[in-house]
């Protein structure tokens, strides 16, 4: 049975690597050679995701950072805590970055047998391969215009900045910090002992500028002795969520299917649940002996677009939650939130919604 998915980024990758994991025959179609990703940009990876991404993917334990503590701060609280997830035994998630990854994936394809690129087909010729399931991953392709343009949108009319910073080392920099500033959150991820991944969003509306971000990590850094800020990247940040994730077998995935705000870098977490449950579905069917059909797609739909749906304003609510604070300068939001995360009840549904996300 042959697979053909269409994109080449980090979760066609993924998902190339788990098919043919699976005795799959899978085609990759690129427009173009994809750029090795921005060395500035790190992944969040959950632990449930990192064990199966382990066992059934590629053991990706040489390049995570191991994260087992959270601390959250708002600018208007000063030094108080909102948030503190800690386990001091194991991890709460991981820290990766997206070009060893990448790089990682890519190299274990070029050995499988089952899997070949296949540069510049248009959706006649895709057709024409009589593919058993196509999974479009790539929001610029044609057949994302001709199917897959119904979704509902939102501009957060703000830019993320991502850099890295160098720092005297630490001997366990093992805990991630976020803090709700008024013009946006920044989060710092350490990502070895002596160097850590910051992720900013600032509001369209805010005085900073991109040269100013640097100011911005001295001001906030919370306890790092630093060397040098690495170059600064910047992109555009929206969520969207697509109303029908499939037309007869083709499967729409990946970022086209949900982005996310990153400030609790849950996109490639999503991804990934959506990769779990994708797979269960064609386990089954070759299980029975019987094709991979359209059917997998109506399937996949029923079992994840509520779900993701729901995870996905569940980010926005969070994100929409300080920026109210942070608008009406209010520490009343932040001092119950404070007060609730205490109980152990409401606590672990929140690490257990990090991890597992919506489960049913």
């Amino acid at each position: 049975m042959k697979v053909c998915i269409i994109g080449n980024g980090l979760v066609s990758l993924t998902l190339a690597n788990t098919l043919v994991n699976r005795g799959l025959n899978v085609d990759i179609i690129y427009s173009k050679k994809h750029k090795i990703y921005n060395q500035s940009r790190t992944l969040s990876i959950s632990k449930s995701n990192v064990e199966y991404i382990n066992k059934n993917i590629i053991n990706i334990e040489k390049i995570l950072w191991k994260i087992r503590k959270i601390k959250i701060y708002t600018e208007n609280l000063k030094s108080d805590e909102i948030v503190n997830f800690t386990d001091p035994f194991k991890e709460v998630f991981s820290i990766l970055r997206n070009d060893q990854l990448y790089k990682l994936l890519e190299k274990n394809l070029k050995n499988k047998k089952l899997f070949k690129y296949k540069k510049n087909l248009n959706y006649k010729n895709i057709l024409k391969k009589n593919y058993n399931l196509i999974i479009n991953c790539d929001i610029n392709h044609e057949i994302t215009k001709k199917f897959f343009s119904n979704m509902l949108k939102k501009d957060y009319n703000s830019f993320a900045y991502t850099t890295f910073i160098k720092h005297k080392k630490i001997f366990k920099n093992d805990t991630a910090i976020q803090i709700f500033t008024n013009d946006g959150p920044i989060a710092f991820l350490p990502i070895s002992s002596a160097q850590t991944s910051v992720v900013c969003s600032l509001r369209k509306k805010s005085k900073k500028k991109k040269l100013e971000i640097n100011e911005l990590i001295k001001k906030f850094n919370p306890k790092f002795k630093l060397i040098s800020i690495s170059k600064v990247a910047k992109f555009e940040l929206s969520s969207s969520n697509l109303r029908k994730y499939y037309n007869k077998n083709i499967l729409a995935f990946g970022d086209l299917l949900h982005r996310i705000h990153p400030l609790a870098g849950q996109g490639f977490n999503m991804c990934v649940r959506d990769i779990i449950q994708l797979t269960k579905l064609i386990d089954y069917k070759l299980e029975l002996g019987v094709d991979i059909d359209n059917s997998i797609c109506v399937e996949f739909q029923n079992k994840t677009k509520d779900k993701n749906y729901l995870f996905s304003k569940s980010i926005d609510f969070i994100y929409e939650f300080f920026n109210i604070e942070s608008k009406t300068n209010n520490k009343f939001l932040s001092k119950s939130l404070n007060y609730l995360i205490k109980n152990k009840l409401v606590k672990d549904f929140f690490k257990k919604f990090a991890d597992t996300g919506i489960s049913t």
